[in-house]
């Protein structure tokens, strides 16, 4: 076999055994998972006769709809080895722009406008990390600290109404609010274009080994800066669902949104690292954190302990994250 075919042949062999071994990793991984979203739903069903209601259970994916989103983004990016901190106050300065442009503009061009803020701040986001250098992590953390400062600023603090704005809240079917299908449908899509995408194999490759993945032709740059577009734009769309549920914004919207996006994906399997995740299990990670909550404010448990417990889950799925990483590198 001559050397050059045998180079590349080799990082594809590489990238399936990758693949193959975190299938084999993520099966126990996901049953667990489940395992403790029924332990969640038995414990909560038996501690209020509401919790298993059609209602209770619509305003899960309601209160969901906005983190599930921005999740989707998340959770791409993860796989990539890539972070985006800035979805919390990205989203709050999408709001503020359809605030103030929704009265002059009209509703859909001002929607329009602030879809394109929100691809604007993936494409600054993607732009530094692929183009200039500066890793993801202090990437979004400037980002994140930049647009918060602008909504403030510019916001002046206040709470902003917005008119005319509630398609959110429209219950087209079986009761269920328009911004719930749409986490859903988002959720839905996402999965699809992870396993069944040229694209999405590419995630996973990257993820996996850089590496190996140039070496077999990938243009890993185009892809993360893509990821970065797409966290974009459901950036832009978590901030008009914000917009639409709340029917006004302020300096402090999308506060913690960071927190739970990440808590979420990486409770759902993605691993720190990278090459590892599914949609499925953001969506579980999400149902568990979800459920937590709605669980405890029905038992009537102060929102203070809820973050507490939110934050408690985020340092266990770290820290099983880095189990499985150690017991991985010893096979």
């Amino acid at each position: 076999m001559p050397d050059n075919l045998q180079s590349e042949t080799l990082p594809m062999a590489d990238l399936e055994r990758n693949r193959n071994r975190a299938a084999i990793r993520r099966a126990p991984e996901s049953a667990a998972l489940l395992a403790f979203l029924v332990a969640e739903i038995i414990f909560f069903s038996l501690s209020s006769p509401y919790f298993l209601t059609w209602g209770n259970w619509v305003n899960v994916f309601t209160a969901l709809s906005i983190t599930g989103v921005l999740a989707a983004g998340g959770t791409m990016l993860l796989i990539a080895g890539q972070f985006d901190l800035s979805v919390g106050s990205g989203v709050a300065f999408v709001a503020l722009v359809l605030a103030l442009t929704i009265d002059s503009l009209g509703v859909l061009p001002a929607s329009v406008l602030a879809m394109l803020v929100g691809v604007g701040i993936g494409l600054i986001n993607g732009f530094l990390v692929t183009r200039i250098g500066v890793n993801a992590l202090i990437t979004t953390l400037g980002t994140l600290a930049i647009f918060r400062g602008l909504t403030q600023s510019i916001g002046g603090g206040r709470n902003i109404p917005i008119a005319n704005f509630d398609w959110a809240i429209w219950r087209p079917f079986l009761n269920i609010p328009l911004s719930a299908l749409v986490f859903l449908l988002v959720a839905i899509m996402v999965g699809i274009v992870l396993k069944r995408s040229v694209f999405g194999r590419s995630i996973y490759a990257i993820g996996a080994n850089e590496n190996a993945a140039r070496l077999v032709g990938i243009r890993t740059k185009g892809v993360v800066f893509a990821g970065f577009l797409l966290s974009g734009a459901f950036i832009g769309l978590g901030g008009l669902i914000s917009a639409s549920q709340l029917g006004s914004t302020s300096g402090t919207t999308g506060l913690g949104l960071e927190l739970a996006v990440v808590t979420a994906v990486i409770l759902g399997g993605t691993s720190l690292k990278g090459g590892t995740g599914t949609m499925l299990g953001t969506v579980i990670g999400l149902l568990i954190v979800g459920v937590l909550n709605n669980g405890l404010t029905l038992m009537n448990v102060n929102s203070s302990w809820q973050q507490a417990a939110t934050g408690l889950l985020l340092i266990l799925a770290v820290s099983f994250d880095q189990l499985r990483q150690r017991l991985v590198g010893r096979r």
